[in-house]
């Protein structure tokens, strides 16, 4: 397990990964004052939290929306380094499953190499699992992919002393709630309970359960469902077709919201 202790008067904090990390799609509430597409996410109220408990708390975001996983190694795994954090959560490969032909073997040789010079530098590195895709029709024939690849990132973990954010058996995720309207970033409500369970696992105090039951709702009568089907697949599943088959990504021109270890604030 990871030797992270929230005791220090200052602690320093780098987020590594993709869109999940960079926070889609859970607005910033300060947006109207912050660059056009600035998103807080999970990270950011993680990091909300975590600055309770520190006299202070230094933290960077990297993340990078349609980041693979050697675009995440090679642009911010060195900067991560140079900044030489106490702390770094890592999710990294999201991107790289949903593509067809991507190998989980080969995708856990290289992530393990990052995990290592991290640790290297000094730092305690949070790893996340992948989600259980199983309730989702258009990505439920990826669950065993998914789960491979998870396999793997426990057992990296366990070999290099990292803590572990297990999204697969965070069944709380399985609501429609939890997800946005693309069905592929997380909910405002979802981020928030994420970085609970983020929390949770560090062992930071916070106030609320990440796992409290959602309200009872009855379920969209069939008709209105198969419209949000369509709906959803004309605005967010046929773009992001477009911009595989055109080699474009959604990361293509987007800096680092949080490039250097800066007071949170």
């Amino acid at each position: 397990m990871s030797g992270f202790q929230i005791g220090k008067d200052i602690i320093s904090y780098v987020a590594l990964g993709d869109s999940f990390t960079e926070g889609l799609d859970d607005p910033h509430p300060d947006g109207g004052n912050l660059p056009q597409g600035r998103y807080r996410g999970w990270a950011d109220r993680f990091a909300e939290h975590l600055a309770g408990h520190v006299g202070e708390l230094r933290y960077a975001n990297l993340a990078v929306r349609g980041k693979l996983l050697r675009q995440i190694f090679t642009e911010q795994l060195p900067r991560a380094v140079e900044l030489r954090p106490d702390l770094v959560t890592l999710c990294a490969g999201g991107n790289d499953i949903l593509r067809p032909g991507s190998d989980p073997d080969t995708l856990a040789e290289a992530f393990e190499a990052g995990v290592d010079r991290l640790r290297g530098a000094g730092a305690d590195v949070v790893v996340f699992t992948g989600f259980d895709t199983g309730f989702q029709p258009v990505m439920k024939h990826l669950r065993g992919k998914v789960a491979t690849y998870n396999m793997h990132l426990r057992a990296i973990a366990d070999r290099h002393g990292c803590s572990v954010v297990d999204l697969w058996s965070m069944k709380v995720l399985q609501d429609r709630r939890a997800w946005s309207a693309d069905r592929l970033h997380l909910s405002s409500e979802g981020h928030r309970r994420l970085a609970l369970r983020v929390c949770e696992v560090l062992g930071v105090p916070v106030e609320g359960d990440w796992s409290e039951p959602w309200p009872q709702v009855p379920p969209l009568p069939w008709r209105e469902a198969r419209q949000e089907d369509l709906q959803w697949a004309r605005q967010h599943l046929v773009p992001w077709i477009h911009r595989r088959l055109t080699g474009r990504s959604s990361g293509d021109g987007i800096r680092p919201k949080r490039p250097d270890l800066e007071p949170l604030g």
